[in-house]
């Protein structure tokens, strides 16, 4: 199979890379100045054995590349404000033998949050959901790094929206994505196909509930930031329960990672946060933070949870991308002010 990664950043560059060092045919989807340090100088990809180097086709869409193959497999790799874009963008794209992508393709969502998906079911037949387990970072145009070893990252996967082909597959497995998991298997990952995807989707995105935090006020560092990382984490596990939507225990995912992915320090790729932190840092004037903290706000709505501390930090992530505030510049006791003023408003 042939892996288009649409969104060559942080994760979508460092699973190509990975991809491609394991002989598998990989091409790159970017834009603006990463997409011309990738044509000039190829991906440059830092990990823990060192920088490694990798001249991959790269396009900024399916232009230059005409008809998809019948092998080809779309990997969604963009942030979630900018699916809706790239599912325009790939959906007709005409496939040899017939047919479109939208049609005849699987599209694999590499992605945080829930919303991908179900925007992706609107238009592909065939949609893969991920839990990405996977710290990486976009150091400069062309260039990313992964710090963890042994594995570079874990990523369960699973058909949405119930995990499995049904007809297709009546023992429970799916051709496509046992391919795609060994695949990434021989590309230092694990990636276990599981019939629940939801289930680890719904805990992972119970962890990001902190990546605005960190984007506002840098990594949780104090008992008083970790305090308040719980009380966010609380609401959004108690909206997941009156919904009756159901995630994997913390135990369950301890389990399943144990010591399989450790961070080393990288010469000259520094992490300082996730996603959502680099978002600002790079001053790309969007982030995460509806399809995270926003998807808590939205279902609190819908089954008459309140969500204080989820809406405080959805506003306040998206006011700092709007006004391109810097990173962590907001300190954990204004926060904690804020949270405490939001929490006693909504009783």
């Amino acid at each position: 199979m042939r892996y288009i990664i649409i969104g060559a950043g942080a994760v979508g560059g460092t699973v190509g890379g990975r991809l491609a060092q394991a002989g598998r045919e990989v091409v790159l989807v970017a834009r603006g100045p990463h997409l011309t340090a990738l044509a000039e100088h190829g991906l440059r990809l830092r990990v823990p054995e060192g920088e490694l180097t990798y001249r991959l086709p790269v396009v900024d869409g399916p232009g230059p590349l005409g008809a998809l193959r019948a092998d080809d497999v779309l990997v969604l790799a963009v942030k979630t404000q900018d699916t809706v874009a790239a599912l325009e963008t790939w959906a007709e794209v005409p496939v040899t033998g017939g047919g479109t992508a939208t049609e005849r393709l699987p599209l694999v969502c590499l992605q945080n949050g829930m919303e991908s998906g179900r925007l992706a079911l609107r238009r592909f037949r065939r949609v893969y959901g991920v839990c990405v387990w996977l710290p990486s970072t976009f150091v400069e145009p062309g260039v990313v790094s992964a710090a963890g070893t042994p594995l570079t990252g874990i990523l369960h996967l699973g058909r949405l929206p119930h995990g499995t082909d049904g007809a297709d597959d009546p023992d429970g497995t799916d051709d496509t994505a046992c391919r795609i998991g060994a695949d990434l298997a021989d590309a230092r990952f694990e990636a276990p196909v599981v019939p629940d995807i939801a289930r680890w989707q719904y805990a992972k995105l119970l962890w990001n509930l902190g990546t605005a935090f960190e984007a506002v006020c840098g990594p949780a560092a104090d008992e008083a930031a970790h305090a308040l990382l719980a009380r966010v984490r609380a609401e959004g596990e108690a909206v997941l329960d009156a919904a009756g939507i159901a995630h994997t225990s913390a135990e369950e995912q301890r389990a399943a990672r144990g010591d399989k992915v450790t961070l080393v320090p990288l010469d000259g790729a520094p992490r300082g946060g996730g996603s959502s932190w680099q978002s600002l840092a790079r001053g790309t004037g969007t982030i995460e933070a509806d399809y995270l903290n926003g998807e808590i706000v939205l279902l609190g709505r819908l089954h008459g949870v309140p969500t204080p501390l989820n809406e405080l930090l959805q506003r306040l992530a998206d006011r700092f991308a709007r006004e391109r505030r810097a990173a962590g510049s907001m300190p954990v006791k204004e926060l904690a002010r804020l949270a405490d003023e939001a929490a006693d408003a909504a009783r």
